[in-house]
C-alpha cells in the first residue's frame, strides 16, 4: 500500500502539472483575452490611444512576455529579474519578451483579415522586470491578483467569497442524493418488474434527460413567479439571500438576510440539483445491484437460508456500491467547482457562476485558479476511489 501511495503521489504531480500547461496554454491562444476591447477602441476616432499606452497596459497583464515566462512566473513567481550572485547579475541581457510588437493585418485562408505579429521594435530584457508585480506563484498558494472581477485585490479573497456558497449548495444536494438515490435504486432492483420500478424507472429516465437549465427555468415558473403572481406561498428565486424584508402568505414576513430567507433560496436549486443527481444515481445503483443478485454467492446465501435484508445489507449492498465509488467520490471537485448553469439560472453567488464571469470579462487569473484547484482536487478524488475500493471490497489490494 505505501508503496502504490508514493507512486501514485508522483504520478499526480505529473497530471497536475500538465493539466495546468495544458490550461495555460489553451487561455492564452483563446480568442478575445483583455487587449481586445482596447483594440476596438483604438479604431475609434472618439479615443486616442497611443503606443505607449497600449505597451503599458500590456506590461500590466504581463502580455509583453513570451509563454515560458509568463507561465513560470504564474506558477513559482519567478523569474523576478536577473539571476544575482555574490552581489553580480546574471542573464540581465536575456531577451524574454516583446514590449513594442510590429503587428500587420494579413488576409487568412477564409478570406479575413486577421492581426499577427511579424517583428518587435523594442525587446524586453530579464533586468527589465526586476521590481515588477507579481505573485509568488500559485504552488505556494498566490493566485495572483484579479484583472477585472475584483480589480487588483487578490483572487484568493475572490475564491473565499464565494466557496462557502457553493459548498452549501453542493453538500446539500450530494447529502439529499446520497440519502435518497441509494435506498430507491436498491429497493428497485429488489422489486424488479413491479408497478414501483416500472413507474420509478419512469421518472428516473425523465429526470436524467430533462437538461438543468430547462429543469431550473420551469421549477422557478412553476413554484416562483405563477404562486407569487397568483398571490400564493411561493419559493424566492434567485440569489443566495433578499436586499429587502418581504412577506410570503401563509410563511409571514421574512426578514432579509435571515437563516429563513437563506433557507428559502436554497429550496429550489437545491431541489433543481438533487433530482437530476437522483435520476442518475439510482439508475445505477439498480443496475449494479441488478448485476449484482444473480451472482452465484447471492443464491448460496438464499440457499443457505438468509433473510432477504441480510443477503441485500451484507452481501449484495457493498460489492453493488463499488462502481457507485467512482461517481460519488468525483462530487469532490464539484464540492469547489459549484453547478454552473444552476448557479447562473439561478444567480447564485457560488463558484460555478464566478468561473463563468471569470471567463466573461477575461479575467484569467482567476479562471487559472479555478481550473488549478480543479484539477488537484479530481487527482485527489482518484486517489481516493482507489483507497476506497479496498475499504468496500476487502478481495482488493493496492500493489
Amino acid at each position: 500500500m505505501t508503496a502504490y501511495l508514493i507512486r501514485r503521489v508522483f504520478q499526480a504531480i505529473l497530471v497536475v502539472f500538465i493539466s495546468a500547461v495544458a490550461s495555460y496554454i489553451l487561455l492564452s491562444f483563446a480568442p478575445g483575452g483583455p487587449m481586445a476591447g482596447l483594440r476596438q477602441i483604438q479604431q475609434s476616432s472618439r479615443f486616442r490611444i497611443t503606443e505607449e499606452d497600449i505597451a503599458r497596459i500590456r506590461a500590466y497583464f504581463e502580455l509583453d512576455l513570451t509563454l515560458p515566462v509568463r507561465f513560470s512566473r504564474w506558477l513559482i513567481g519567478e523569474p523576478r529579474g536577473p539571476l544575482v550572485i555574490g552581489g553580480k547579475e546574471y542573464f540581465g541581457d536575456m531577451v524574454i519578451g516583446c514590449r513594442s510588437p510590429i503587428e500587420e493585418e494579413i488576409l487568412n485562408s477564409s478570406g479575413k483579415y486577421e492581426v499577427k505579429v511579424v517583428g518587435c521594435n523594442e525587446a524586453v530584457h530579464l533586468k527589465d522586470i526586476a521590481g515588477r508585480r507579481t505573485s509568488r506563484g500559485i504552488l505556494l498558494g498566490d493566485f495572483g491578483l484579479s484583472w477585472r472581477l475584483l480589480r487588483d485585490r487578490p483572487v484568493s479573497d475572490l475564491i473565499g467569497s464565494r466557496i462557502s456558497k457553493t459548498l452549501q449548495l453542493i453538500g446539500l444536494e450530494t447529502l439529499f442524493s446520497l440519502i435518497i438515490g441509494i435506498p430507491l435504486g436498491i429497493y428497485s432492483a429488489v422489486k424488479q418488474y413491479s408497478k414501483f420500478d416500472y413507474f420509478f424507472t419512469t421518472l428516473a429516465f425523465m429526470g436524467s434527460a430533462m437538461p438543468s437549465f430547462f429543469f431550473g427555468l420551469l421549477m422557478i415558473l412553476v413554484f416562483s413567479i405563477i404562486p407569487k403572481n397568483a398571490g400564493l406561498a411561493y419559493i424566492p428565486a434567485g440569489l443566495s439571500e433578499s436586499v429587502r424584508n418581504y412577506t410570503i402568505p401563509v410563511i409571514g414576513q421574512v426578514v432579509a438576510g435571515s437563516v429563513k430567507d437563506r433557507t428559502l433560496h436554497l429550496i429550489l436549486p437545491v431541489a433543481v440539483l438533487t433530482i437530476i443527481n437522483i435520476s442518475g444515481w439510482s439508475r445505477f445503483i439498480r443496475a449494479s445491484m441488478l448485476d449484482v443478485l444473480r451472482q452465484d454467492y447471492v443464491r448460496t446465501a438464499r440457499a443457505k437460508g438468509l433473510s432477504q435484508r441480510v443477503i441485500i445489507v451484507k452481501h449484495a449492498l457493498r460489492n453493488a456500491l463499488i462502481p457507485f465509488i467512482t461517481i460519488v467520490v468525483f462530487t469532490i471537485p464539484g464540492l469547489f467547482a459549484g453547478a454552473i448553469i444552476t448557479e447562473s439560472i439561478f444567480a447564485w453567488p457560488g463558484m460555478g457562476r464566478l468561473y463563468i464571469l471569470a471567463l466573461g470579462d477575461y479575467d484569467y487569473p482567476v479562471a487559472m485558479a479555478i481550473f488549478f484547484i480543479l484539477a488537484v482536487l479530481t487527482v485527489i478524488a482518484t486517489l481516493l476511489r482507489d483507497i476506497l475500493y479496498t475499504v468496500v471490497d476487502p478481495r482488493i489490494r493496492l500493489t
